[in-house]
């Protein structure tokens, strides 16, 4: 059993459930270092008895290859998630209407975000360079935060 696992199933609480993709020893000997570096998974316990655990794996990355490597370490991570945790939902029983609510709902098309201007800097930016077209989302679902 992987380390990150048995801390998972043996101290959920644990902080520490890291796993690193980099092995150091062989960093200099492959094409690239891998772009997706570590994870770290949360595992939420139940507020009752009654209500089940689950687990969150948030992932950090060096650097974004848009085209095959962001959509292969998303799949890849989610995957190793649902390989980490038995199978199971975490909803608070005041959000099962509201989400239920949602569910019923068809997709909207996506917004579009364009720059009113070209800006070649990051700091060259201002609230109102950014426009967003074409957003029609639904009226809001009420829900309280669950502490």
């Amino acid at each position: 059993m992987h380390s990150s696992e048995r801390k998972i199933k043996d101290d959920p609480n644990d902080q520490w459930i890291i796993l690193s993709a980099w092995n150091p020893a062989t960093v200099l000997l492959v094409a690239l270092p891998p772009c997706h570096m570590m994870c770290q998974f949360y595992v939420h316990l139940p507020v009752t008895p009654d209500a089940p655990k689950c687990i969150s794996c948030l992932m950090y990355q060096r650097s974004a290859d848009l085209g095959l490597g962001i959509p292969f370490n998303i799949a890849s991570y989610a995957l190793l998630t649902h390989m980490s945790r038995e199978p199971y939902a975490h909803v608070y029983r005041d959000h099962v209407e509201a989400l239920e609510t949602q569910l019923k709902r068809e997709p909207m098309l996506l917004p579009k975000v364009k720059f009113r201007r070209e800006i070649h800097d990051i700091d060259g930016f201002d609230s109102e360079d950014i426009v967003v077209e074409e957003y029609d989302p639904y009226l809001t679902i009420p829900m309280k935060m669950s502490v």
